[in-house]
C-alpha cells in the first residue's frame, strides 16, 4: 500500500479524535463556562451539524481543483478550527471553532475515500480505504482516551492544542507523501449532481444512514447501560470503551478485505451481524463478562460496514464519485444523530437503557432491506443489458433492390 495512504491516516485520526473527544470533556468544558451539561452536550451536535452541511457543500465547490490541494486546504481549515476552539474565550466562540473543524471533516473523507481508492488497483480499493479509515478507528482506541484523560488533568484546551498538532503532522505527511496530480478538467458540478439523478445511489446512501444509526442507536448509550443495567463501575467505562474501538478498528480491516472480494455479500453478513448483536446485547448487558465480550464484537460489526458503504456509493456513482461520496459522509452522520435520537425516544418512553438496542437492529435491518432492494435492481438491470445484447434485431422492411435500366 501507498504511503500517501499513511498521511491520510494520520489525518484522519487528529480528525476522529476531534470529533469524539469532546464527550469525554463535557463536565470541564461546562464548568469553564457556566453552563449545563446539556448545553455542553451541544457541541457535538454543532459539529454533526457542520459535518452534514460542509461534506457536500465545501465538496460542490472544489469539483475541479487538484485533489491534493484540496485535501490540504481541508487540513488548514481543521488545524483553525482546533486552534479556535483552544482559544475560544466564550461558549459561542468554541461552538464556532467546532463548526469550523467540522466543515473540513465530511468533504475529506470524502475526497481522501476518492484520492485513496485511486491510489491502488481497482481491486484493492475498498482496502485503501479502509487502511484510511484506520485512522478514525484509531482514534477511538488512543486518541479518545488519552485526548480525554489529557484534558481532565491539563485541562480541556490541552486537548485541542494537541489535535491542531495533529493537524499540522498530517498537513505535512500530505503535502509529501501525496501525489501531485492534476485537477480533473471535466469535472464539473452538473455532472457530480447528475449521479444522483441513480436511485442506486440514493439507495446506498440509505444504506449508510440506516445502517450506521443502528450503530449509534445503541452505541450513543452505551455508558448509561453498561453502569444501570450492567453494573459496571462508572470508571471502567473508559476502558469497555477501549475495548470498542478494537473492535472498530479490527472491523474495519476485515470489512475492508472482504469487500475487495465481495462487496455485496459483505454487505449483506456484516449488516445481518450486527443486527443479530444487537438483539443479543439486550441479554448479554445483564451479565459483566458477556457484555464486555458483546461490546467487542458490536464494534467489530459496526465498523466492518464503513468500508463496503464506502465503495459502494462511489462505484454507484462511478465517472462523478467526489460529491456523491462526500454525500455518504453526511449520511453516516444523519444516521449518528438519528440513531441517537431514536434511543432517546426509546428510553424516554420508559423501555430502559437496553431498548436503544432494539432500535438499533431494526434499522440494521432496515439497511439490510435496502441492501436486497439496491441487489435486485442491479440484477433486473444486468439482465435487461444481456437481453438487449442478444435479441435480434428488429424486423424492417427489406427495401428493394433499385431497378437497373434493362428491368424498367
Amino acid at each position: 500500500m501507498p504511503l500517501a495512504l499513511l498521511a491520510l491516516a494520520i489525518s484522519a485520526f487528529g480528525i476522529g479524535t476531534t470529533e469524539f473527544v469532546i464527550m469525554g470533556l463535557l463536565p470541564e468544558v461546562a464548568g469553564d463556562f457556566a453552563v449545563s451539561i446539556p448545553t455542553a452536550g451541544l457541541l457535538i451536535s454543532g459539529y454533526a451539524l457542520g459535518v452534514v452541511v460542509g461534506a457536500p457543500l465545501l465538496t460542490a465547490l472544489v469539483t475541479r481543483r487538484p485533489r491534493k490541494h484540496v485535501l490540504l486546504g481541508l487540513m488548514v481549515l481543521f488545524i483553525a478550527g482546533n486552534l479556535l476552539s483552544a482559544l475560544a474565550p466564550t461558549y459561542g466562540l468554541l461552538m464556532a471553532g467546532r463548526v469550523v473543524a467540522a466543515l473540513s471533516h465530511g468533504a475529506f473523507f470524502g475526497v481522501g475515500a476518492v484520492v485513496a481508492a485511486d491510489l491502488v488497483a481497482p481491486a484493492k480499493r475498498a482496502g485503501a480505504i479502509a487502511l484510511m479509515f484506520t485512522g478514525l478507528t484509531v482514534a477511538n482506541v488512543l486518541g479518545v482516551p488519552m485526548g480525554t484523560l489529557l484534558g481532565q488533568h491539563l485541562g480541556w484546551r490541552s486537548t485541542f492544542w494537541v489535535v491542531a498538532g495533529l493537524g499540522v503532522v498530517g498537513l505535512a505527511g500530505i503535502a509529501a507523501l501525496v501525489p501531485n496530480s492534476p485537477g480533473d478538467p471535466d469535472a464539473r458540478l452538473r455532472r457530480e449532481l447528475a449521479a444522483f439523478r441513480r436511485p442506486q445511489v440514493w439507495l446506498a446512501l440509505a444504506m449508510t444512514a440506516l445502517g450506521f444509526g443502528g450503530v449509534f442507536a445503541s452505541f450513543t448509550y452505551i455508558a448509561p447501560m453498561m453502569t444501570d443495567v450492567t453494573g459496571f463501575a462508572p470508571s471502567t467505562v473508559t476502558w469497555l470503551l477501549v475495548l470498542f474501538g478494537v473492535g472498530l478498528f479490527a472491523g474495519n480491516l476485515a470489512g475492508g478485505r472482504a469487500a475487495d472480494r465481495a462487496l455485496m455479500p459483505t454487505l449483506y453478513v456484516v449488516l445481518s451481524a450486527l443486527a443479530v448483536i444487537l438483539v443479543v446485547f439486550t441479554a448479554t448487558a445483564h451479565s459483566k463478562p458477556l457484555a464486555a465480550v458483546t461490546i467487542l464484537f458490536f464494534g467489530a460489526a459496526g465498523f466492518a460496514t464503513v468500508p463496503p458503504l464506502q465503495t459502494r456509493v462511489m462505484q454507484q456513482a462511478e465517472g462523478a464519485p467526489t460529491l456523491a461520496s462526500a454525500a455518504n459522509i453526511a449520511a453516516f452522520n444523519l444516521g449518528n444523530a438519528g440513531g441517537a435520537y431514536l434511543g432517546g425516544l426509546a428510553i424516554e418512553g420508559g423501555h430502559g437503557y437496553t431498548s436503544p438496542n432494539w432500535i438499533g437492529a431494526a434499522l440494521a435491518v432496515a439497511a439490510l432491506a435496502a441492501t436486497a432492494v439496491s441487489a435486485g435492481l442491479e440484477r433486473r438491470t444486468r439482465r435487461t443489458r444481456r437481453a438487449a445484447a442478444v435479441a435480434p434485431v428488429a424486423d424492417h422492411p427489406v427495401p428493394d433492390a433499385p431497378l437497373t435500366g434493362a428491368r424498367r
